[in-house]
């Protein structure tokens, strides 16, 4: 991950987010889950600023999307509590791995501000465009 690639990352999250309407936080971690960039849109909320980062970094720290990390972390679930692990993360969606063409991780996204599955696409759309 560079600055280059993170800064596109960004200009795809918030072309995304300006089509659906939205205005949201966005975090670019490298695969050790050090922050390479954030971006708060014009409009967004403070507080998804911190949710943002977390999700990146649970997405990071566990090279599995949030969102699919949430669906373990559910009381009864085998990893329930997860989230008051590593500092605080987050298990819902809007955090996503990157992963170059070969597959290797190379960061991840979080995406904050929007509903949660408004976030998840905006984050998903960003990460696709590093397959394509």
């Amino acid at each position: 991950m560079n600055s280059e690639l993170a800064t596109s990352l960004i200009a795809t999250a918030t072309a995304e987010a300006t089509k659906g309407g939205v205005a949201v936080c966005i975090t670019i971690l490298d695969a050790a889950a050090h922050l390479v960039a954030f971006h708060r849109m014009d409009g967004a909320n403070i507080g998804p600023i911190e949710v943002s980062q977390k999700k990146a970094r649970t997405a990071a720290l566990f090279q599995t999307d949030s969102l699919q990390l949430g669906q373990a972390a559910q009381p009864g679930g085998p990893i329930y509590t997860l989230e008051n692990t590593n500092g605080g993360l987050i298990s819902f969606g809007g955090g996503v791995v990157l992963r170059d063409r070969a597959g290797t991780v190379i960061g991840a996204i979080g995406i904050g501000g929007a509903p949660v599955e408004v976030d998840e696409i905006i984050a998903q759309a960003a990460a696709a465009t590093l397959l394509s």
